[in-house]
């Protein structure tokens, strides 16, 4: 060791110990706030990066829409060469709009299904245990 060293921890072996919790405090203080600001950055890349990506999926959505439309304008001009085309067209209308009743049945009997939005036999569990309680602190 250099007499430099030494000098540089005697001074410190005789600093207060007030002086070396208040730098500790001081310097555990800055490393909380570095660590905030990083992971501010973080997720504020995060996020634009989540945005790009919902911008891209909502962008994907639309072009299945117009691709299932281009798809039922090819299936009407597919029956039109057998057919008229507005009986082609109105072939596809109904066989669409089968398939929308039948989504529509199905999805309100899920609904249904879920109904009323309350956790019903966890309640009837506690209320069990509850009189179970009761039952045995009476005895």
């Amino acid at each position: 060791m250099t007499t430099e060293g030494s000098a540089r921890t005697d001074s410190r072996a005789q600093e207060p110990v007030g002086d070396l919790v208040q730098r500790a405090s001081q310097q555990l203080s800055q490393l909380v706030r570095d660590e905030m600001r990083l992971a501010q950055a973080e997720m504020t890349e995060k996020g634009k990066r989540f945005g790009k990506g919902g911008g891209l999926f909502g962008g994907a959505g639309l072009m299945v829409v117009l691709t299932l439309q281009a798809l039922v304008a090819t299936v009407i001009a597919a029956l039109s060469l057998a057919l008229d085309v507005w009986a082609a067209a109105l072939i596809v209308t109904a066989a669409l709009a089968a398939v929308t009743a039948l989504m529509a049945a199905l999805g309100k009997r899920q609904i249904s299904k879920a109904s009323p939005p309350t956790p019903e036999q966890t309640i009837d569990s506690v209320k069990a245990d509850v009189a179970e309680i009761k039952e045995k602190a009476h005895r």
